[in-house]
């Protein structure tokens, strides 16, 4: 049984897109029903009438232009927000109606001295003034911000002629008889549209200085325009052309398999498939000039995934049209895009915050699944492992085949999963397994809380190995007292986060001497301070010119690297300053401390605590 509705639903989307890929007419007919069940919303309850229109909005209306079905589309919307807001769109059907009367003779005039223009040109073409749709008008008063009469102010008008050649030569006319705005042509016939939409976009002041859009294509665009892949069986003078759209329609069903193999739950599924019915587009090119278009906003990162599911996988960096940039960069219309890759390299959990595509989205929350699951499993096993040499047992994994199910877990692994992410302790493993075993670990953390400071060195032997952890994984660095190798540490389990590393001087653990346990013993591996990490210190610096200079180079002369600087205080005198410093371990801070005591701008400089 399904949680929720809106679970059986994504459920039942999730189940139509891979019958989709199988046979593309399973779309047509499923647009074909779900139309229908627009028609005849008037006979359902106005709970059931509103949430099938929200739902057509979301999902229906968008696959419909994403496949190019623009008057399947227009219905969608026109019924779908008739019946989710029935008077925002009376109000607009009234306001249009209002204004038609005095557009009417407008709109003849411009539409006559177009027509004129492309004749004396020898263009054979039907011009046709386009009538606003009320969705589009409520739309673009709440996405741009506009009132009704700014959305109405603009002329639209659509030029159908009989080849590519009069198109362009009918663009060249319409630009001699109107002054063209700046920046607001659009070439969709070199650059089809991703669901092979083709037309020439421009827009022109006109007489009197009125705004005119102007769409420019020929009779088998407008077929496309209005069918799409549906075209293909109601237009067949040019099958190169149709076939391009029917294909870019598999290319994108293929895509969505992609994605559905990526996500975890049909509800993630449906999450990244609204992302890519998003019609704002952007066009970019690969080094051997191959079009990809993305979503507006689309990073290096999204054209990586949108190129190659493993170019994505082992994506380090970017060049853009030719220099180095950030991953983060958004990528703007006739960007040439090339990726740098690694075959060591591995998706970034970071990635997820600025990447736009469901593809790419998918497939990098599907690492971080895996990989944390798989860090859970080995840092649960050396949990147990330990736990069960603290108390003189004999690991063994028979010995949880009697209590998986106490725990809610299928097999062993799923166990030390349960453990690893903190949902289950080694105390209450061992506890299950050998009832009656006393619990003689809240002596031993009152007894680590009064060793506090001192160097004793950890026991290692009992100790769950800890190298360079990643964030959002199974085992993560406190940011209170920021650990560095070379630190006594001591972990503290955190239930559905793993792990969180402390120094065992960190006035935090105070917090947990109540619950011993969800204390484990850690310790670094010997080759952890291979990778670099940020210590904090805070400095007192002398208030003059060139104190951040000297205060920055003797920090660089000593190999160190400023990952961030804070002044949290500021005097006459001197300033506090709180600094993030890369470094491989704690003696390379304490290096840098010492470089910093003996400059004569710093009054003072201490390790950070809290």
């Amino acid at each position: 049984m399904f949680e929720s509705r809106a679970e059986a639903q994504a459920e039942n989307f999730q189940k139509m897109t891979l019958a989709m890929a199988k046979d593309i007419r399973v779309i047509l007919v499923k647009l074909a029903d779900r139309l229908h069940n627009m028609r005849t919303l008037g006979h359902l309850s106005s709970e059931k009438r509103r949430r099938i229109a929200r739902e057509t909005l979301e999902i229906y209306a968008p696959i419909a232009l994403r496949l190019g079905m623009n008057t399947i589309r227009v219905e969608f919307e026109e019924l779908g927000f008739r019946a989710l807001y029935p008077l925002r769109s009376s109000m607009i059907e009234k306001a249009v109606r209002r204004a038609r009367g005095n557009r009417t003779e407008i709109v003849s005039n411009i539409q006559e001295s177009i027509a004129t223009c492309l004749e004396r040109e020898g263009i054979n073409a039907e011009v046709f003034g386009r009538e606003k749709h009320l969705y589009s008008i409520y739309d673009k008063m709440r996405s741009k911000r506009k009132s009704f009469a700014e959305i109405m102010d603009v002329y639209a008008f659509r030029i159908i002629v009989d080849s590519v050649d009069g198109c362009y030569r009918s663009l060249g006319a319409v630009h001699n008889l109107y002054k063209p705005v700046a920046g607001r042509f659009k070439d969709y016939i070199a650059i089809p549209k991703a669901n092979g939409y083709q037309s020439l976009h421009t827009t022109l002041f006109g007489m009197h200085g009125i705004p005119i859009e102007i769409q420019i294509r020929t009779n088998e665009m407008e077929t496309v325009a209005n069918n799409g892949i549906a075209g293909h069986y109601l237009y067949k003078s040019n099958e190169e052309s149709i076939g391009g759209s029917h294909e870019r329609a598999r290319e994108w069903m293929k895509g969505l398999l992609e994605i559905q193999q990526s996500t975890g739950n049909s509800l993630e599924f449906i999450e990244h498939v609204k992302v890519d019915l998003f019609p704002d587009e952007v066009y970019v090119f690969s080094p051997v000039g191959e079009i990809f278009d993305l979503p507006q906003g689309a990073t290096p990162v999204d054209f990586a995934y949108a190129v190659h599911s493993e170019v994505g996988d082992t994506c380090v960096g970017t060049k853009i049209n030719g220099r180095p940039m950030p991953l983060r960069t958004e990528l703007e219309n006739g960007d040439q895009v090339e990726i740098i890759t690694s075959p060591a390299q591995t998706p970034s959990p970071t990635w997820e915050n600025f990447a736009t595509t469901g593809k790419a989205r998918a497939r990098i929350r599907r690492f971080i699944r895996l990989r944390q699951r798989e860090e859970y499993i080995n840092l649960g096993k050396s949990i147990l492992e330990r736990a069960f040499q603290k108390e003189g047992y004999e690991f063994a994994e028979k010995a949880f085949d009697e209590v998986l199910t106490i725990f809610g877990a299928d097999s062993v692994e799923d166990l030390y999963a349960e453990v690893g992410a903190g949902h289950a302790t080694g105390r209450e493993v061992i506890e299950a397994v050998f009832p009656g075993t006393k619990d003689s670990n809240r002596s031993k953390v009152s007894q680590l809380l009064r060793r506090r400071g001192k160097k004793k060195k950890a026991d290692e032997k009992n100790s769950v190995p800890i190298k360079g952890l990643i964030p959002g994984m199974a085992s993560h660095f406190a940011g209170c007292c920021h650990a560095l190798p070379g630190d006594r540490i001591v972990g503290i389990v955190t239930k559905g986060r793993g792990i969180t590393i402390h120094t065992i001087d960190c006035e935090t653990l105070e917090e947990f001497a109540d619950t011993p346990e969800r204390w484990v013993d850690v310790a670094w591996e010997e080759d952890a301070n291979s990778e670099r990490r940020a210590g904090r210190i805070e400095i007192v610096v002398t208030n003059e010119p060139g104190s951040l200079g000297e205060l920055s180079m003797v920090i660089a002369k000593n190999n160190g690297n400023i990952n961030n600087l804070k002044i949290t205080n500021r005097s006459q005198d001197f300033f506090d300053m709180s600094v993030d410093i890369e470094v491989h371990d704690i003696k390379h801070l304490r290096n840098i401390i010492a470089a910093l005591r003996a400059s004569p701008v710093i009054n003072s400089v201490e390790r950070a605590r809290g």
